[in-house]
């Protein structure tokens, strides 16, 4: 996946990125709203090997680049029956709360329907309002809650959103800004 739009640009992460990436993943803050208030503990060597085995069909992680600078990450998993699974994490703070999320989540759903998906799903911890606000901004409907789901490196039980997607439901954000990908 390459998509570009003004100052953004969406890519496949390649192991170029992986010492970007375990920094970001072993960034307790950056991760603490996925229940790893820890980081991942994991090494560049290691994401580097999980790229490789990346690929359009099956899943793919992508780096999220804002004037040239990597910003955050998100990926994709396929599901089978045309369904995808996707996460995002803007990762540089300073580039939160900027209405970046939105748009380049627009630009991935527009580019994942075009890939033929036909339902998209995410979850989002339940405290996470900010990322559920912009779910929902985009059509994604929530399909359940579970309460108390699971528990965080530090023994803190957290609650989980489900979200679902179809493309009839997608306010595409690209189409008002009169954007086109590439």
């Amino acid at each position: 996946m390459d998509i570009k739009y003004q100052d953004i640009n969406i890519r496949n992460a390649n192991p170029d990125d992986s010492n970007q990436l375990a920094k970001w993943w072993n960034d307790g803050k950056v991760m603490a709203h996925a229940g790893f208030p820890l980081g991942l503990n994991t090494s560049a060597e290691k994401i580097s090997k999980q790229l490789l085995n990346d690929s359009d069909e099956k899943k793919r992680t992508l780096i999220i680049e804002y004037k040239n600078l990597p910003i955050g990450e998100m990926n994709y998993k396929y599901q089978g029956d045309f369904v995808y699974d996707i996460g995002i994490k803007i990762c540089e703070f300073q580039y939160q709360d900027k209405g970046l999320g939105r748009i380049i989540l627009s630009l991935f759903i527009d580019q994942l329907f075009k890939m033929d998906a036909r339902l998209i799903t995410l979850d989002t911890n339940l405290v996470n309002k900010r990322a559920q606000h912009v779910y929902e901004k985009l059509g994604f409907k929530e399909k359940s809650i579970s309460y108390n789901s699971f528990k965080d490196q530090l023994g803190k039980l957290n609650s989980v959103v489900y979200y679902e997607l179809r493309k009839d439901d997608f306010c595409n954000l690209a189409s008002k800004l009169n954007f086109k990908s590439r």
